[in-house]
């Protein structure tokens, strides 16, 4: 599959790899609410709900990249199975990082083509910027969540780990140079897609990596591109949940204001501690999932559990400290009460819980339950948004109840199909 080149040993995801990614992911998180905090520190909350929504934007377009790491994830550990028990397969095969430098050319071309359309209506400052910038970093993840998938595909641990701690830190060592030297709201836009890099400095320092990227998986582009486009998708309506929850609450509304950089702000900080580790460790849900195929719903088992404690010792930090930790971080300004920020996180545990089914469905192949579950979610939770309620009570019951959509259409597909 390599053509020689050395790449990382196949095995089963181990509790080390999870620790290192685990690791990564405490960085990653420390450095996200590092811009989050120089951003709303530095701009008032009309200002930080301006550059929430790019910064949402970008998230729900990489959201959406990161069905191209869970299929490349897929394909390379079930082709390295097989390689390793001699049973290479046959017919003609492809590099996924060819494939994701197609489609992170298509995309960049689809965003910039069509804001015309759209980008009057999201973005109310620096929009052309805002558009050039979102089309360059979405080309950027692209290579970037692709090469954390085949990384994943080969246990490559330590790298991915790096990657996700060099995308991490570029974006926040962009937004400290803004705070210090005042560059304002398009600093912080630059920021948002600073760490589109780390997949091109990662490959130029790391020769296990660079023999990573040269893997070939079984089939055609058209196959890859089929299983992918699946995963896109929902990947796609799993960001605009996550990432892109800003865009989502400000087409909904007439006008968020000052109101909405507060919910937006709440919403974001009380899912990050879940969905952040989550989110970065797809690849390691995935291939556990993979290698545990034969007991699909057994194997949710025991990340269901660890969601469960941490999830409600995160829905009372939240209650008791929320308030005031948000009043004392981010000035006077951000005034919430610790019932909302409570229910704000246990939606955040219901949103995690759909990640989690969902990544068991994608490594079982099954694309079109794993698109139904996510798609179905994210229209309940659009729907829920436009009933004519008060904005904190349609965000929480819209992201609370949305989500089990999903998780039903996962958690049926999951008990109906037999395992492999």
């Amino acid at each position: 599959m390599t053509d020689g080149a050395a790449v990382p040993t196949q095995g089963p995801v181990t509790r080390s790899s999870v620790v290192r990614v685990g690791a990564a992911t405490v960085i990653s998180a420390l450095c996200g609410y590092a811009v989050l905090y120089l951003a709303a520190r530095n701009l008032e909350p009309a200002g930080f709900s301006v550059f929430a929504v790019f910064w949402g934007a970008f998230g729900l377009l990489a959201g959406a990249a990161n069905g191209l790491l869970q299929e490349s994830t897929r394909e390379v550990r079930q082709a390295r199975q097989s390689h390793l028990q001699d049973r290479p397969p046959d017919g003609p095969r492809i590099h996924p990082m060819w494939v994701a430098a197609l489609v992170g050319v298509v995309s960049a071309a689809v965003v910039a083509a069509s804001a015309p359309l759209w980008s009057g209506h999201v973005f109310v400052d620096a929009r052309w910027l805002s558009v050039g910038l979102l089309s360059a970093g979405i080309a950027g993840f692209c290579m970037h969540a692709t090469l954390l998938g085949v990384l994943a595909g080969v246990n490559g641990w330590s790298q991915y780990g790096s990657l996700i701690v060099g995308d991490a830190i570029g974006r926040v060592a962009v937004a400290t140079a803004t705070f210090l030297v005042g560059w304002g709201l398009v600093g912080y836009l630059w920021a948002t897609v600073a760490g589109s890099v780390a997949w091109l400095v990662l490959l130029s320092a790391s020769p296990t990596t660079r023999a990573a990227a040269r893997l070939r998986t079984p089939g055609t582009m058209i196959t890859f591109l089929r299983g992918a486009s699946h995963s896109i998708a929902a990947a796609g309506a799993s960001a605009v949940l996550i990432m892109g929850f800003p865009v989502l609450l400000k087409a909904t509304s007439a006008d968020l204001g000052a109101a909405g950089g507060v919910v937006i702000l709440a919403v974001t900080l009380t899912r990050a501690p879940l969905l952040v580790p989550l989110t970065a460790m797809q690849g390691n849900l995935i291939a556990h999932f993979v290698d545990q195929r034969e007991r699909r719903l057994r194997s949710l088992v025991a990340p269901v559990a660890i969601l469960a404690v941490l999830g409600g010792a995160a829905v009372l930090v939240a209650g008791l400290l929320g308030p005031w930790l948000l009043r004392t971080a981010f000035g006077p300004d951000y005034q919430a009460g610790g019932a909302l920020l409570a229910w704000f996180t246990t939606a955040a545990v219901a949103i995690a819980l759909l990640t989690l089914t969902g990544a068991a469905t994608v490594a079982a192949a099954m694309h079109r339950a794993y698109a139904t579950g996510w798609i179905g979610a994210t229209l309940a939770s659009i729907l829920l948004l436009l009933l004519p309620w008060p904005l904190e009570t349609r965000t929480v019951v819209a992201l609370l109840c949305g989500p089990l959509v999903g998780i039903a259409v996962h958690v049926v597909a999951l008990a109906r199909i037999p395992a492999a």
